[in-house]
């Protein structure tokens, strides 16, 4: 039985894989943080298995956690985004590339000018991903002693995301007219100087770059807090969300399309797109035994680091042996990430140790079998309205990124649920979605 709707798959790198031993696999390229010519190798491959978007997520500090653990961990040292984006849109020609950008730590000018920039270098293929940051640790390297409280940080986003679409909208689509013979290379008519002044921005425009090819790069959101999902529901047009099971997804998918419905939007000009840690194995058990072994390359003192940050607390100071203590005082990190974390521990009565070993490696949804179970698994949960497709986090690379193109693409493409090639050229035309009107002119 066929579904008739298809998955929307995007790629979750950092450039590397999420999970803390991956660079210790057997097989795996330790280097693949600042290999350019490996990061080529996997965005192209994906780009031939017709992958919507290469979403590459950032931090802008290193993980706050203890150097004995920081040592081990190749999650928190990338590329940055834009340069790394911009190089990979000469290379490839029609996957979408998405970037993390934050409201927290950035300017609205700037964020809207290299959107734009990606946007044009790509041909229409760039999408923002709008963060808030509660690393506490990235707080201290732009000159703040602690970060914005959490109700905040979103109010702010919501008017930063406000300005950014207004200054992509400074100039009509046919502004630049370049007649050369009289000599005018812009009509004035067709500039719009936005000079916001809220409550936390003032910005003046106009943005000095020519609206995207996309009008908008697509927006992407990855709050699941009430302030999250209320952001994700007023701008949101993909959601990057951390679900542990199908029942998490559905209640996720209906509360966030159902608030997009009260507002006035169209369910389908949003995508709903689980992260998903996919395993591949000739069986269930070789596929098992793949996991085993990549989380047996965590050591101890990066997963009790892992639980800290999750909870925003030290959990070091925790008995190992015995369940979370039900008092631990709230902080400022992410809300949804430290209530997962709690959750998790309950639901599977685990003491603080396996809690750790569990968020060292990789804690939420995994899926981990051969291609047809995890074709079925995948299927499930779009004609059950879990998802719209999923943020495919690979195991380690290249070879979990190989299994998945290799193995899983051609099942998910027999059964008529994933393209067999791509039908348009930009990331909207990718995800169905509409390209916004501007908003100060009519073309």
């Amino acid at each position: 039985m066929t579904s008739p709707r298809q998955l929307h798959l995007g790629a979750f790198m950092r450039p590397a894989s999420i999970h803390t031993g991956a660079w210790r696999y057997p097989g795996a390229w330790p280097d693949m943080n600042f290999n350019f010519a490996h990061t080529k190798e996997a965005i192209q491959k994906l780009e031939r298995a017709k992958f919507d978007a290469f979403f590459m997520a950032d931090h802008m500090a290193v993980l706050n956690m203890p150097i004995d653990a920081l040592k081990r961990s190749h999650t928190s040292t990338s590329f940055e985004p834009f340069t790394l984006l911009s190089a990979l849109s000469q290379v490839t020609e029609r996957i979408g590339l998405v970037a993390t950008g934050s409201t927290t730590f950035d300017a609205p000018y700037h964020i809207a000018r290299r959107f734009a920039s990606l946007d044009h270098l790509s041909n229409g293929r760039a999408g923002w991903n709008i963060v808030t940051t509660s690393n506490p640790d990235a707080a201290l390297n732009f000159g703040l002693d602690e970060h914005m409280e959490h109700g905040e940080r979103y109010r702010r986003a919501r008017e930063f995301y406000d300005v950014v679409t207004g200054l992509w909208d400074s100039w009509a689509d046919d502004a630049f007219i370049r007649d050369v013979e009289d000599g005018i290379f812009f009509d004035p008519a067709k500039m719009h100087v936005l000079d916001h002044k809220g409550k936390y921005l003032s910005v003046r425009g106009p943005l000095n770059i020519a609206r995207p090819v996309q009008g908008w790069p697509v927006i992407v959101q990855a709050g699941a807090s009430e302030s999250g999902r209320q952001l994700a529901a007023e701008t949101a047009e993909a959601v990057f969300t951390a679900q542990s099971d199908l029942a998490a997804g559905r209640e996720f998918y209906a509360d966030i399309k159902g608030r997009m419905e009260k507002l006035g939007r169209s369910r389908a000009h949003m995508k709903i797109l689980p992260a998903c840690f996919v395993v591949v194995g000739d069986t269930v058990e070789e596929a098992r035994a793949k996991r085993a072994k990549l989380d047996s390359l965590v050591n101890y003192a990066n997963a009790i680091a892992s639980l800290s940050i999750a909870l925003g607390h030290d959990a070091s100071k925790f008995d190992p042996d015995k369940p979370l203590p039900d008092n631990i005082p709230e902080s400022n990190a992410s809300k949804s990430g430290r209530e997962r974390a709690i959750a998790l521990g309950k639901r599977d009565n685990l003491t603080v140790r396996q809690l750790a070993q569990r968020l060292g490696g990789y804690s939420g949804l995994a899926m981990v079998g051969t291609a047809a179970t995890i074709a079925d698994e995948m299927q499930q949960w779009l004609e059950q309205e879990g998802s719209d497709g999923f943020t495919v986090m690979f195991p380690y690379l290249p070879g979990g990124l190989d299994d998945f193109v290799d193995r899983v693409v051609p099942e998910l493409q027999k059964r008529s649920l994933f393209r067999s090639d791509y039908e348009g050229t930009t990331l909207r035309e990718h995800l169905g979605l509409p390209r916004p009107t501007n908003r100060f002119f009519q073309n």
